[in-house]
């Protein structure tokens, strides 16, 4: 019985230690996971980075359009159907470009003991139809340009893209396309102050679109991927808020301060009147701002001043060079909401005045230089061309600036059929003038036109744009669009007679003599977007 005993005794005693051994194996006991939690302090789609008391939001869309008469698919600063390869309407034009893009933006949000701070960051991915260009060899060869379908004049504003980005050919076939990679938005908010890349202040909250889709308007200020600022805006309560901005004036805002001095005839009517001779960035844009926000709508009246600094008059410091000289420019915007003919339905209008400060009329993405070919029916002209240019400010060498003065408005009234449907029709006017010591340069007794072109029997270097247009949009569920934007553009130029010079800068078009008449665009935006 004793050697039993002893044997269950240490039986028990091993099993006890095996057991003790197998516990002490055993893992930690791990922390529980931290989940995802919705931060409802923001609206709807924040939620709570783990671990930490900041919010964020994922948001963007994906879109597909064809737009039918452009070459570049509103990716450029300058009218769609309105500059080079588009504007000569020959067999170098493209009667249409496809795009594809997905947008992708990342809002932030901690509220501390000083107010909410804010980061909002915004870009897009795109994938655009690019076209060929004339090379001017002899055998008629062309080479691809990406997207970039615009010939821009020597003295016009250099092209803006939304993004950088290049062409490439796809294999050997000729099948051609573009991606690019842009970035609209990347700002810091907090204690009311704005810091990076934003909407201007300036800008009428609608920027280009009072009710459209097409990116071209004239009339207006229309910042709509951002420009780099340092801004404050105070709120006064009952809708009430104002704002103070200092915005970099190099990206948008430059329309050329140009020398008249060593123009020439095929210069002009190439949509350049002289070498464009803008110098360093000295100041940025200054702007002030006062909105009022209400249940009936909102009114703003926006303010802004432009420095222009030019380079030299010739090739070095020792030519000399105008002195700087101030631009301005005022915007007045109303909408109206609940009105009478439907739910939902809104007019929205502004108007806007500038005196040596054109980007706040004709906005980046319309341009202000228009080339466009046509027809003629007069005995001897090989075909008519409307060609017009407003910089901001032109010189002649030893002389000072003079400002280019313009305004404009632009508006859309919107009206919902139903839950499902909705129309718009908007339009846009914008008017350049030139002053008098460029006129006379240019048209005067013994001016350049006035010797060079006998052929004109009318010269004068102002101009006016007109728009109208129409768009139906369909949302046959939520956060999914199919539209449809017919746009009108006329370039009423204020010359008459003819001209005759070599026009080489235009895609393929020979130096012969061309009538001078008002010249008209037509465009279709076909686009789905499906938004996030």
């Amino acid at each position: 019985m004793k050697l039993v005993k002893s044997l269950l005794l240490g039986s028990a005693a091993g099993l006890i230690a095996v057991g003790g051994a197998q516990a002490a194996d055993l893992p930690v006991k791990a922390k529980a996971v931290e989940y995802v939690k919705i931060c409802s302090l923001y609206g709807a789609g924040f939620y709570y980075i783990p671990g930490t008391d900041t919010c964020i939001k994922l948001g963007g869309y994906l879109r597909a359009e064809v737009a039918l008469g452009t070459n570049s698919d509103f990716t450029l600063n300058q009218n769609v159907s309105t500059q080079g390869a588009n504007g000569a309407r020959n067999r170098l034009t493209n009667y249409y470009t496809m795009r594809a893009r997905e947008d992708l933006n990342i809002d932030t949000r901690t509220a501390t003991e000083y107010g909410v701070v804010r980061t909002f960051f915004d870009g897009v991915f795109s994938w655009t139809t690019g076209n060929y260009v004339g090379t001017g060899s002899a055998t008629g060869g062309t080479a691809y340009s990406g997207a970039l379908a615009i010939n821009t004049p020597v003295g016009a504003a250099a092209p803006a893209l939304f993004g950088s980005g290049g062409g490439s050919v796809n294999g050997t076939d000729g099948n051609t396309s573009a991606g690019s990679l842009g970035v609209y938005y990347a700002f810091i908010q907090f204690a009311g102050f704005t810091m990076g890349k934003a909407v201007s202040q300036f800008d009428a909250p609608w920027t280009n679109y009072p009710g459209n889709n097409f990116d071209g308007l004239v009339g207006g200020s229309g910042t709509v991927t951002g420009v780099n600022q340092f801004s404050y805006t105070a709120d006064f309560g009952q809708g009430i808020t104002a704002a103070f901005s200092a915005e970099d004036a190099t990206s948008y805002y430059q329309a050329g301060n140009v020398n008249l001095t060593g123009a020439t005839a095929a210069g002009i009517f190439g949509g350049a009147v002289g070498a464009n001779a803008i110098g360093g960035s000295r100041s940025p844009n200054l702007v002030g701002m006062v909105r009022v926000d209400q249940a009936w709508g909102l009114f703003q009246a926006s303010v802004a001043a432009h420095d222009n600094h030019v380079g030299y008059y010739g090739t070095s410091e020792v030519t000399g060079h105008p002195d700087d000289k101030w631009g301005w420019a005022v915007q007045l915007a109303l909408s109206i909401k609940n009105i009478p003919t439907g739910a939902g339905d809104v007019i929205n209008v502004s108007a806007v005045y500038t005196d040596g400060a054109t980007r706040y009329n004709f906005q980046n993405l319309a341009g202000s230089t228009y080339v466009m070919y046509g027809s003629s029916g007069l005995a001897g002209a090989y075909g008519s061309v409307a060609a017009v240019t407003a910089p901001d400010t032109v010189f002649v060498t030893g002389g000072q600036q003079e400002t280019i003065k313009t305004w404009g408005f632009r508006g859309a009234y919107t009206h919902n059929w139903d839950p499902y449907w909705n129309t718009a029709i908007y339009g846009a006017y914008a008017q350049a003038q030139f002053g008098s010591g460029a006129k006379t340069f240019l048209c005067g007794a013994g001016g350049l036109l006035t010797v060079g072109q006998p052929g004109l029997t009318g010269c004068n270097p102002d101009f006016n744009i007109g728009q109208v247009g129409i768009i139906t949009r369909w949302t046959p569920v939520k956060n999914l669009t199919f539209s449809a934007d017919l746009a009108w553009t006329n370039v009423d130029q204020k010359y008459a007679g003819t001209i005759a010079a070599g026009l080489a800068a235009v895609p393929a078009k020979p130096a012969a003599t061309y009538e001078v008449k008002d010249q008209n665009s037509l465009v279709l935006l076909l686009r789905a977007q499906r938004n996030w």
